[in-house]
Parts: C-alpha cells; structure tokens; sequence
C-alpha cells in the first residue's frame, strides 16, 4: 500500500508499518530527514493533511507532501513524552505545554482549507445518544447546545486534542499530530486534556481541580466556560463509545461529566 507514495515521492523506508482503525504508517526518510509516511482511509484523516499543511509547521508537525489521501510529515524524534509526564509527577507541565501548543494552532491565518465541520455537526452523536439515553447524556447535550447558542471566539479547531496528539519534535518544540475537520470555539480545544479517558487519572477528583485551574489560567479561559465545554466534550465522547459498545470506556467520560456537573452546580471543581 506505500509502494505508490515511496517512489512518488521518493522516500526510504525506516522501520515498521504502523496499521490503526483510520490510517496506514510507515517512518520514513525524505530528503535525508526524518519522516512519517501517513495514508489515510477516513474523511476527517484525509482532511487532516490539508489543515497540517495550512498551519505550516506553526505549532503542528510540518508537511513535506500531501495529496487527497496521503501525507509525508516531520517525525517526531524527541524523547519526552505528556502521557509520561503526566502520570509521572508532571501534570500541570504536561498542560501548560498542550495549551502553548494549541494556542499556536488557534493563531489568525487566512483561508482555511475547505470542508471543516461546525462543532454542531461534530457533536451529532450527542444529540443522537441524548434521545435514546436521556439521564447524564442528555444534560451533556443541553450544556452543548447552551454553549452552541453563543459562540465566542470562532477558530479553526484541532478537534482531538489530548496526550498523544502533541509530541515532542526536539529542536522544533512540542506539536501536533492528527487533527480533525472542526471549526468553532476555542475553549474546546481543551476539554480533552482534562477529559481524556486513555489518561488513567482523568476520573480522580483531585486531579480533575488541579487541572481545571491550571489549564484555565494557562489557556486564558474562564472556568466556568471550560468546565462546560468539559461536561459537553465528556459527553460526546461517550456517545461515541457507546456507538462502538465500549461501555466501560463511556463510563470513565460520564464520571468525568459528574466531576465538571459538580463543580459547575457547587462553584468550585
């Protein structure tokens, strides 16, 4: 499935294919340098390399080709690693570099590649699972269409922001990979740092407030706003797994949901 793109784009195979649910890996070398041959086999992939080439390596990995389908990036070759920092002591670091890194993705640009989706579009699966489901999930979709309702600050959106999504690139910094076909506001962006369900300390209470405050403060964010947009991504999320019948997965989201209800009804996380 590389043989096309290795000769087009004259690359040199470096190491093993990496297969997942959306897309087809192989490290590469271009010109020398370090790279990740990614095939795509999802729209919101195929879109991703577009938007990876509009940011132009301004706070996301660079792009040296790209096609409807497929895209030759800048690997990440650093050893740090936020999943490891955050469960290792350096939580609030780990944060505060995501939020530098999505602050630099956020940055004014002109025209935006074609064919992103609404976070109204994006959060269907929500608005699907709140009739069904009714209960926690239809109060996730409220807070959702709530924030929908008066939109600030309109920007072009990672959409999948989280530990894994942000590497490190060593002289080139922290940036990101991966991202979606979203367009909305800001505050979004965040959510996931704090919602993450492949974090396993995302449903401690006490990490939950910590984060909250420092990812507000570093981000510029008001706190309430955020734990709304926590409450409406939780929630979408577990939509999300409950399409895929991961209920154990749905379940860490749903606490975290209860966690932002919380301290939205009682003024502090």
């Amino acid at each position: 499935m590389f043989d096309h793109y290795l000769k087009r784009w004259k690359l040199t195979p470096e190491g093993d294919a990496i297969i997942t649910h959306s897309s087809d890996l192989l490290p590469v070398r271009c010109d020398g340098q370090p790279a990740m041959l990614k095939i795509a086999r999802e729209p919101e992939e195929k879109l991703g390399g577009a938007l990876m080439t509009w940011w132009a390596g301004e706070g996301a990995a660079r792009v040296f080709f790209h096609d409807d389908d497929a895209v030759v990036m800048e690997r990440a070759t650093g050893p740090g690693s936020l999943m490891h920092m955050a469960l290792n002591g350096h939580d609030d670091e780990a944060s505060r570099i995501a939020c530098a890194t999505v602050a630099l993705l956020h940055a004014p640009r002109p025209s935006p590649p074609e064919g992103l989706h609404s976070l109204e579009q994006w959060f269907e699966s929500l608005w699907l699972a709140a009739e069904r489901k009714g209960g926690l999930i239809r109060e996730c979709a409220t807070t959702a269409r709530n924030l929908l309702a008066s939109p600030q600050e309109q920007v072009v959106l990672h959409g999948d922001v989280h530990h894994d999504n942000i590497l490190d690139f060593g002289p080139r910094g922290w940036l990101a990979i991966d991202p979606k076909r979203v367009t909305g506001e800001r505050g979004y962006d965040y959510a996931n740092l704090i919602c993450n369900p492949d974090l396993p300390t995302c449903t401690d209470p006490v990490r939950f407030a910590r984060q909250v405050e420092v990812i507000a403060r570093a981000a510029g964010l008001e706190r309430q706003r955020l734990l709304q947009w926590v409450m409406a991504h939780a929630g979408l999320s577990a939509a999300w797994f409950l399409e895929d019948n991961e209920r154990h997965r749905a379940d860490v989201d749903l606490e975290v949901a209860r966690l932002a209800q919380w301290a939205l009804v009682n003024g502090s996380a």
